[in-house]
C-alpha cells in the first residue's frame, strides 16, 4: 500500500509531511506504518516502516532524526545525526540533508520551517509540553540560528480534538489556575467533565510568540481510526498498546 502523506501549503516550499498509519508493515492492533520504537512492536517491522519514512523524505534512514520524547520543553540543535536520542521533544537545524521528526499519537506534531533562512523545527507537544513552553522554545532555539520570527511558518498535524478530548475538573483548574484566560479553550461536557481544545492551544501559544502564520491541519486522530493511531482510544478499547504516528521535515 502507498504511504499517505499530509502536507501544508505554506511549509510547501520544503520536503515534509504528516505519515498516516497507511503504507506500513506492521500488523495486528500496530496495522500500517507505526514507526514508534518505544512501542511493543517488532523492532525489525518498525525499522522497514521508519526506511520507508526516510526514503519518502529522501534521506539515508539514519539521518530521519528524532528525540527521545518526555514531554518536556526541552530543544534539541542537531547538526549531525543523534545518537543515542537525547531526551527532548523539540529538535531543530540550519543542516541539509537531516530530517527532522517527531512520534505523536494524539499530542501535536508540529512542523516549523523558516524556508529563507533554511532553519527548520519538529516539536510533540502534549497539553504537558506546550503548558510548560516547547512550542516558545523551538522558536526561540530556530532564531538561534539565524531564523526570522517574522518568516517562520508553524503547522499543527493530527492532534486529538475538542469534541473527543474529555478531561476532568482537576485538568481544568491546573490550567486556569495558571492561566485564566485558558478557559476559552474548554467546553461543557457531562456532569464535571470537559472538553480541551488542544489544537486550539497550541494555535494560541504559537500565536503569542511571534508566529503569525500558524495553522492546523484539522485532522483528528481519536475520530479517524482508519488513517491514525490514538492512545485514548487504544485505553477507550482496552488495546495493550497503540502505534505511533511520525512527522518529518527537512531541507
Amino acid at each position: 500500500m502507498t504511504l499517505e502523506i499530509l502536507t501544508a501549503d505554506s511549509l510547501s516550499a520544503l520536503r515534509h509531511g504528516f505519515f498516516t498509519r497507511k503504507g506500513g508493515a506492521s500488523s495486528g492492533i500496530f496495522q500500517g506504518l507505526n514507526c514508534g520504537t518505544g512501542s511493543s512492536d517488532q523492532t525489525e517491522i518498525v525499522a522497514i516502516n521508519r526506511g520507508r519514512v526516510a526514503e519518502a523524505m529522501e534521506v539515508a534512514a539514519t539521518h530521519l532524526v528524532g528525540v527521545h520524547q518526555v514531554h518536556s520543553p526541552d530543544v534539541v540543535t542537531a547538526d549531525t545525526p543523534l545518537d543515542p536520542k537525547p531526551k527532548a521533544d523539540a529538535v531543530v537545524t540550519a543542516t541539509p540533508g537531516l530530517a527532522l521528526s517527531v512520534l505523536t499519537a494524539d499530542c501535536m506534531p508540529v512542523l516549523f520551517a523558516d524556508s529563507t533562512a533554511q532553519v527548520i523545527g519538529a516539536a510533540h507537544a502534549g497539553w504537558k509540553g506546550a503548558q510548560a513552553g516547547v512550542l516558545e522554545a523551538t522558536v526561540e532555539a530556530m532564531v538561534a540560528l539565524g531564523a526570522d520570527r517574522a518568516h517562520i511558518r508553524a503547522v499543527i498535524g493530527p492532534s486529538i480534538s475538542q469534541r473527543a478530548y474529555e478531561v476532568g475538573p482537576e485538568f481544568f483548574e491546573s490550567f486556569v489556575d495558571s492561566d485564566p484566560e485558558t478557559a476559552r479553550f474548554f467546553a461543557g461536557g457531562t456532569g464535571d467533565r470537559m472538553h480541551f481544545d488542544l489544537p486550539g492551544y497550541g494555535l494560541a501559544r504559537l500565536r503569542a510568540a511571534g508566529i503569525e502564520e500558524a495553522e492546523w491541519t484539522r485532522h483528528c486522530t481519536y475520530s479517524d481510526p482508519e488513517r491514525f493511531y490514538s492512545y485514548r482510544r487504544s485505553v477507550h478499547d482496552r488495546d495493550p498498546d497503540y502505534g505511533r504516528l511520525i512527522a518529518a521535515i527537512t531541507l
